[in-house]
């Protein structure tokens, strides 16, 4: 028997934005005339939590975009799809060892159903330490795409096998280990929703901010221009455009080159100092 998204005597999947969405194995253009969304760049989050969405992503900007359908947000309970009277979702590890692992069975059907509303460049992106760590030009590059689904592990992680099975990406926060990938998909819809157009408002915000050019941020200053004794540097209040350009990037150069150098080798590899 086919397993679709929404087991006979349980919660439909949660989603956000102006118009619900759902995974179903049925085609949905032979269900409604009117595709939900259709323009909205979309997120499916597995999940074992899916209470803990939207989160923090329902506040602010990324919360007003939701709302005004420049994304959507859809969770699909991973327990849904558990084997058994009390779906399970995962076993003891094969070979022994600590902890508990997702079951390939139950992920299996979970990424079948997501797939069902898939479309165009979509990747699938397991949250995990072992993956590519997260940057600005990975953002960029989601950004672009028409969606994504995010796998989000739990216990010891996940069957190797559904990685083999499926063409999944898997990304890292950082070089340290987490209780699951929920806090990990936060930051990574976050970081690319606000490169989506029209959720900044002023597209300039993101052309000088960190990492847009390979270097940290210049410093930013704003009113009272004097603080406790500490004044804003004079350049900044000149009106000269060309040299408050010149210093923020000097000053960018320099914050890099202190704190990440790994990223100022990088930089100069590329002859893009100002030396």
């Amino acid at each position: 028997m086919t397993q679709t998204s929404n087991p006979e005597g349980s919660a439909p999947p949660k989603s956000h934005g102006r118009k619900s969405i759902s995974a179903t194995l049925r085609p949905r253009e032979l269900m409604t005339d009117t595709p939900r969304l259709a323009a909205a760049w979309q997120v499916q989050v597995i999940t074992l939590l899916p209470q803990a969405f939207p989160g923090v992503l329902g506040e602010s900007l990324t919360g007003k975009a939701l709302t005004d359908g420049i994304w959507s947000l859809e969770t699909i309970d991973l327990r849904q799809f558990g084997e058994g009277r009390h779906r399970n979702v995962d076993d003891t590890p094969a070979g022994g060892g600590a902890g508990m692992v997702l079951r390939p069975d139950v992920l299996g059907n979970a990424l079948d159903a997501a797939a069902q509303s898939a479309r165009g460049r979509w990747p699938v992106i397991y949250l995990s330490p072992r993956g590519a760590p997260m940057d600005q030009a990975m953002m960029r590059r989601l950004a672009a795409s028409d969606g994504m689904t995010l796998l989000c592990g739990r216990f010891e992680g996940i069957d190797e096998r559904i990685l083999e099975e499926y063409d999944i990406q898997e990304i890292s926060l950082g070089d340290f280990v987490m209780t699951g990938g929920e806090i990990a998909a936060m930051a990574l819809i976050d970081a690319t929703v606000r490169l989506l157009p029209g959720v900044l408002g002023n597209a300039a915000s993101t052309e000088e901010e960190s990492f847009s050019d390979g270097l940290l941020e210049h410093p930013q200053y704003t009113r009272p221009a004097d603080w406790r004794g500490r004044a804003i540097p004079d350049v900044l209040l000149s009106g000269n455009h060309a040299k408050i350009a010149k210093w923020r990037r000097t000053r960018s150069e320099e914050i890099t080159q202190e704190q990440r150098p790994d990223l100022w080798k990088v930089h100069k590899l590329k002859g893009k100092t100002t030396d």
